[in-house]
């Protein structure tokens, strides 16, 4: 078989690629970097060298494939982040449509039923869209929960304030994945090939509140009395804002913030739940630890 992917070689697509490669598959790794291309022909993949803006590169790429993975690279836009990760997923649905590609495995988010609320999510709402509206073309949609790397953020807050915060209160339950477990989800699809139409798949490794991962994470740095505070809206933005975050940017994770307190984000997988996956925030936590400590 033969896979393309976007995304490089990040936390979900190096483990994925490595999966693909050790099942005896053809992978083309798409990545804007040409520094990448040597680290992805050391794990038996072709590189293709070129932006997921570009498509006539993306349907050049895409030729031939049996199967493609999408994901819109997490670059942080200062005017209409929303609008850019719409434009990509039309760019990727107009190049597979020209390529002739039949199935299709997409990243997305939860939350992503969210056409307006959710920050750089109802920008991947529109994404899919794009996605559906193409005829004669599978494709599994990918809702992973709230990426536990995603705590790393936290590491300076920590330190020079003694506290872990959010715009979400701290007992409202939050689903959480390990990139791991994304790309274990990714690869089984990829490898199946067993959907039809268009489906979502929400992947899942934990559900805990901020409380629970302020003392999860605690315990793992030897701070086992590290608060979780809730910020307000403003307070949020202001944080975000002198940490030199685009305006834009911290707009869009202080509007994804209001739809994690709501308990908007996560309606839709709760009339959808799925067994959790492997990698449970404990698991993280000693990875977290060690960056900490770095």
């Amino acid at each position: 078989m033969k896979y393309v992917l976007s995304g490089s070689l990040g936390n979900i697509n190096k483990p994925l690629t490595e999966k693909l490669i050790a099942a005896g598959h053809d992978v083309t790794v798409i990545s804007s970097s040409e520094d990448r291309k040597p680290q992805i022909e050391a794990l038996g993949a072709k590189a293709a060298i070129g932006s997921v803006t570009d498509e006539s590169f993306l349907a050049e790429t895409f030729k031939g494939a049996d199967a493609v993975f999408t994901l819109i690279p997490p670059i942080l836009i200062d005017k209409d982040w929303k609008g850019y990760i719409h434009s990509v997923g039309k760019k990727f649905a107009n190049a597979i449509k020209e390529a002739g590609v039949k199935k299709v495995v997409n990243l997305s988010s939860i939350g992503a039923h969210m056409p307006e609320g959710c920050g750089p999510v109802s920008g991947l709402h529109f994404a899919e869209q794009e996605l559906n509206a193409l005829a004669g073309v599978d494709v599994k949609h990918l809702r992973p929960g709230y990426f536990y790397t995603n705590l790393y953020a936290m590491i300076g807050l920590i330190k020079h304030a003694g506290i872990i915060g959010n715009n979400f209160t701290a007992d409202v339950a939050i689903t959480m994945v390990h990139p791991n477990d994304i790309a274990e989800a990714a690869a089984e699809e990829l490898l199946n090939l067993n959907f039809t139409g268009n489906s979502v798949r929400y992947v899942v490794s934990d559900e805990r509140t901020s409380k629970e991962v302020a003392a999860v994470l605690g315990a793992a740095i030897s701070k086992p009395e590290l608060p979780y505070v809730e910020f307000t809206d403003e307070q949020n933005l202001d944080g975000m804002l002198q940490a030199d975050l685009p305006e834009e940017v911290a707009k869009n994770y202080v509007e994804m913030g209001t739809a994690i307190r709501s308990g908007e984000m996560a309606a839709d997988y709760r009339q959808h739940p799925v067994t959790l996956s492997k990698t449970k925030l404990e698991d993280f936590a000693k990875e977290f630890a060690a960056a900490y400590n770095a």
